[in-house]
């Protein structure tokens, strides 16, 4: 695909001149002249071409001079979401707040299971999951969804993938404030010596849902059936993660029996959810509200271990990034074909 750079000046209707031919009437000399100027202004011909051969040190310096078109994508998102309601951002937090409600009293008047405040040991899981399945959702179609700018506009296209993602961390921090106001009802108070390891459980997921996101949404336009396979992916992915359960005693003990306990932590976004759980949660065995006896919830992992995990999972999700920045970098050059 070729963006052709044409000077609308030359593109204005031409003053009709009486001409010999070669230019030589004072209208004709005037009008070459005009438009040697014009070829002298702007040099060679210029012909840009989307190849698949940049380099990928040329591909992130791109990206990173057109940081203001990504902060406009993610505001349009977030705009384009909420336009024309009336409570506007206010539905970010309606929404896990009535999750929180409905799951409360599910686990403490329907199915107790005795956990005190197990809705903020759950949803400090959703808030990582909510976020991971909104970004690689989003983007996986982006590209095929703005195919009018795709084929139109020469722009780093992976920045499309990238604003999904940036807009999905938006939407996690909406969410966020409605988990602290429940943990201020609750008067349940997180581990502020641990809350440094936030920061490198969140850059780890964030590395790790952009390199799906860039992968995904370059194959997703050449096989469409990609966005259907990657909802039913995700829909079994969320029980591979201690959301809704608890991860210490019955699940612990049952992966150790079966000698399979590493294979659990291949997952790259379980690390992050325990180390989000380990900080917000904070209680490794409390007292169970029915059998009033101390029960397992956190995994009684040193800190230095969630550290660790967390680095593990961002420096293997760096590497994917840039696979899946290559590979998107491979495939694009059809897009406008295959769009």
């Amino acid at each position: 695909m070729t963006d052709l750079h044409t000077d609308a000046h030359l593109l204005a209707p031409e003053r009709p001149e009486v001409s010999d031919g070669d230019g030589r009437t004072p209208g004709g000399r005037l009008l070459l002249e005009e438009r040697a100027k014009v070829a002298a202004a702007r040099g060679p011909k210029v012909t840009r071409v989307v190849a698949a051969r940049v380099s990928l040190r040329q591909r992130l310096l791109e990206l990173w001079r057109q940081r203001e078109l990504f902060a406009f994508l993610v505001r349009k998102e977030i705009k384009v979401k909420y336009k024309n309601s009336v409570l506007g951002f206010l539905w970010s937090m309606l929404n896990p707040a009535m999750t929180l409600v409905v799951f409360w009293v599910l686990f403490t008047k329907f199915l107790p299971n005795g956990i005190p405040n197990f809705v903020i040991y759950m949803f400090g899981a959703m808030l990582v999951w909510n976020f991971f399945q909104t970004g690689v959702m989003g983007a996986t179609g982006v590209v095929v969804g703005n195919s009018g700018i795709v084929k139109k506009v020469s722009f780093p296209r992976e920045i499309l993938s990238l604003s999904a993602v940036g807009s999905a961390f938006m939407f996690m921090l909406f969410q966020a404030i409605v988990l602290v106001l429940f943990m201020l009802g609750f008067w349940h108070r997180p581990a502020w010596t641990d809350m440094w390891l936030l920061v490198p459980a969140l850059a780890a997921i964030i590395v790790f849902t952009s390199a799906l996101a860039v992968f995904l949404s370059a194959v997703n336009v050449y096989l469409r059936d990609t966005q259907h396979l990657v909802e039913v992916i995700l829909m079994a992915w969320f029980w591979a993660v201690p959301g809704i359960y608890a991860f210490s005693g019955r699940v612990h003990n049952g992966l150790v029996k079966w000698h399979i306990l590493w294979l659990y932590f291949l997952n790259p976004v379980t690390p992050v959810v325990m180390t989000f759980q380990r900080v917000l949660y904070n209680q490794m065995t409390p007292i169970n509200t029915v059998t009033h006896t101390a029960q397992p919830v956190l995994a009684t992992y040193p800190t230095t271990w969630y550290l660790y995990s967390d680095l593990g999972v961002l420096g293997v999700s760096l590497v994917l990034l840039l696979g899946a920045m290559k590979v998107f970098g491979r495939l694009e050059g059809n897009f406008a074909e295959e769009l």
